[in-house]
């Protein structure tokens, strides 16, 4: 490992619903103080439900949070993303958040979430789940969603996870 590549600060997606219940976007805001505790830069999609929530909660604790934006217009991002990138790629976008970060939390879902889960999954990220998608194959859970149990141990177990891919 190069010593730049060691010197960078971990990049962890939050990646949840748009349209979050309020037991998800408080989860997600404590994920997000978690990971601008941590030193790390939170990657999102850049709107609304979990996103601003937890680009709130890692605003707050100091955190750097980007938006991967699915629209041209940086003023679609939510008022917590610090740098707004619009794509114009739609949901495409999904792509570039999990390819960007060398962890995923996942915050609930819909089915947004879950093609991002796969994604992620299938890019070699690791990803870290709070109350989400459980995947199954064959019958049998699939272990490449790490269950936590609260948004504490998932940010740590999402940092850990990336140390050891980076």
């Amino acid at each position: 490992m190069s010593g730049v590549l060691a010197r960078r600060r971990p990049h962890v997606a939050v990646i949840g619903p748009h349209q979050a219940t309020a037991e998800e976007r408080d989860q997600a805001r404590l994920v997000g103080a978690a990971v601008g505790t941590a030193g790390a830069v939170l990657v999102c999609g850049g709107l609304g439900g979990v996103m601003a929530a937890a680009c709130a909660g890692a605003h707050h604790a100091g955190g750097l949070t980007v938006g991967l934006l699915p629209g041209t217009d940086r003023a679609e991002a939510n008022e917590h993303v610090e740098v707004a990138i619009p794509t114009g790629l739609g949901e495409g976008r999904n792509v570039l958040v999990v390819r960007s970060a060398d962890a995923v939390v996942a915050v609930g879902g819909g089915y947004g979430t879950l093609s991002e889960v796969a994604l992620a999954l299938r890019a070699g990220r690791p990803v870290v789940g709070l109350g989400t998608w459980e995947l199954r194959r064959g019958g049998q859970l699939d272990p490449g969603v790490v269950v936590a149990a609260d948004p504490t141990e998932a940010v740590a177990l999402a940092l850990a996870l990336a140390d050891r891919r980076r």
